[in-house]
């Protein structure tokens, strides 16, 4: 569980940071939204729908389970792309999943 903790700590920065940002939702999509079998969802939720529904959620069962992490996070493209309107403002969550991506590609390689 120790080779857990960085990428733990960094997925709970990303929490803070759409928290911080106002893109936390309160409200769950629904279970169909949440079904999409397109890569991020992308045809049923927002991008941080997806992180806070779908990518931590997961990300943190993996951690808990100390399974396997998959192959090849690349969140980070899509980052730069969904979170491109908030320009300086989004720096911070941009850098967030970038090092999230590093991290994962890191514990994938150790398995």
């Amino acid at each position: 569980m120790q080779r857990w903790h960085v990428l733990a700590d960094a997925l709970l920065e990303l929490e803070q940071e759409l928290r911080a940002l106002g893109l936390w939702s309160p409200q769950a999509p629904s279970s169909a939204a949440l079904s999409s079998q397109e890569p991020f969802c992308l045809d049923t939720l927002d991008f941080e729908q997806w992180l806070q529904w779908v990518f931590i959620p997961r990300m943190a069962a993996i951690i808990e389970a100390d399974r396997r992490m998959p192959p090849g996070c690349n969140i980070q493209p899509m980052a730069e792309e969904s979170f491109a309107h908030l320009g300086r403002r989004g720096h911070d969550l941009r850098s967030i999943l970038g090092r999230i991506d590093r991290l994962a590609a890191l514990l994938a390689d150790q398995d």
